[in-house]
């Protein structure tokens, strides 16, 4: 009996355990807090392809299939739709990338349409006049992020005593993990997902918090059908400034909009930042005027963990056999969670899988080991 123990229970960690479980693996999952709790409860749960740099392309990709695949057996309550994406071009410069991003794409094989002013107030009318198009993917979604961990969790049994939340863990090495309170727990592959808190278990790992927040409003159906993006955005996403706000606006299946976003790196404080919240939806409210006659009902923020160069960590730990990392998805863990999975059950099981796993590699930072 092959066992397998999963540090972490958010969508990573989740998705993970589930794809361990299919290969036969008994998977245990240890998180001292409640399922989702953390950067996967604060996060918008977009499933989007993005097309730039190359391995990001790649993961968000294959991640998107998988989840297109995954899509007729998950629960109600994971709340899947295919709104799709609609990225905005507010000046030329934006409508030259939006073509850049659809000849990307279609080099892929994956669908966009180019989009005109007209083409845009078509789809959207609450979007504001003046806008010069934009590109649509059709096939990009939305999940409840929560819930689609606790799902995959159940998928793979890693619940009631094999989910263990009454410690955390302390240190990993080949074989083992020992938790905060002593107890020891073998596995024969251990998955490091933790977000954040996986710099402890791992020497040298860096990973940074980048904090972001969000607001809800009550219901509102047919405000907007898809997830709006400035193109903007972009980028913002591999920007080295250390806070940005973008327009980024979506709808709740339930009618509720969801409005972001913001960056701000090295800030650990999870208290909401007026000041950032107020240039979120400002922002916002640029391209969707009549946000500002919604109700707000709800802001919050989250700390994701980014690496320097923008890609998540995926891959064997050095010195560390059977041990593997997972972490440093920043905005993208809820459309990478299942590609990253895939990842790291190929590499468990020595296959040659989907993905090319030398972009995500561990070793790309020096000093990296087990703590």
């Amino acid at each position: 009996m092959k066992r397998a123990l999963v540090v972490g229970a958010g969508i990573v960690g989740a998705a993970c355990a589930e794809r361990l479980a299919r290969d036969g693996f008994v998977v245990s999952v240890v998180d001292p807090r409640p399922v989702g709790s953390v950067a996967t409860g604060a996060g918008m749960g977009h499933l989007l392809v993005m097309d730039d740099p190359p391995a990001e392309f790649a993961l968000t990709l294959r991640s998107r299939i998988l989840w297109d695949e995954l899509a007729p057996t998950l629960s109600p309550s994971v709340d899947h739709a295919a709104c799709g994406t609609l990225w905005v071009a507010a000046d030329e410069e934006e409508l030259a990338e939006a073509e850049r991003k659809r000849a990307r794409l279609a080099a892929a094989g994956v669908s966009a349409e180019l989009l005109d002013s007209a083409g845009l107030v078509r789809l959207e009318p609450n979007l504001r006049a003046g806008l010069l198009g934009g590109l649509r993917l059709a096939e990009d979604g939305i999940v409840y992020p929560p819930a689609a961990a606790q799902w995959f969790l159940e998928r793979a049994g890693a619940t009631g005593e094999r989910h263990v939340r009454s410690a955390s863990v302390a240190s990993v090495e080949s074989g083992r993990a020992t938790l905060a309170d002593g107890r020891v727990l073998e596995a024969d592959v251990i998955v490091l997902a933790a977000g954040l808190e996986t710099r402890a278990l791992v020497r040298g790992l860096p990973l940074r918090a980048r904090k972001g927040h969000l607001v809800i409003t009550d219901r509102h159906p047919g405000f907007c059908s898809h997830e709006i993006v400035e193109l903007g955005y972009v980028k913002n996403a591999h920007g080295a400034a250390l806070e940005s706000v973008a327009c980024n606006v979506l709808a709740r299946p339930n009618g509720q909009v969801l409005v972001g976003s913001s960056r701000q790196f090295d800030v650990d404080d999870p208290a909401i930042d007026p000041r950032m919240l107020a240039r979120v939806v400002a922002r916002a409210t640029e391209f969707l005027p009549g946000l500002a006659r919604l109700k707000a009902i709800r802001a919050w923020t989250g700390l994701r963990a980014a690496t320097p160069d923008g890609l998540p960590v995926i891959g064997p730990l050095p010195g560390a056999s059977g041990v593997f990392v997972a972490a440093g998805h920043e905005g993208l863990g809820i459309t990478a969670s299942t590609g990253t999975a895939e990842l790291v059950a190929d590499l468990a099981s020595g296959r040659r899988g989907a993905l090319d796993p030398h972009p995500y590699r561990v070793e790309r930072f020096a000093e990296v080991g087990h703590a």
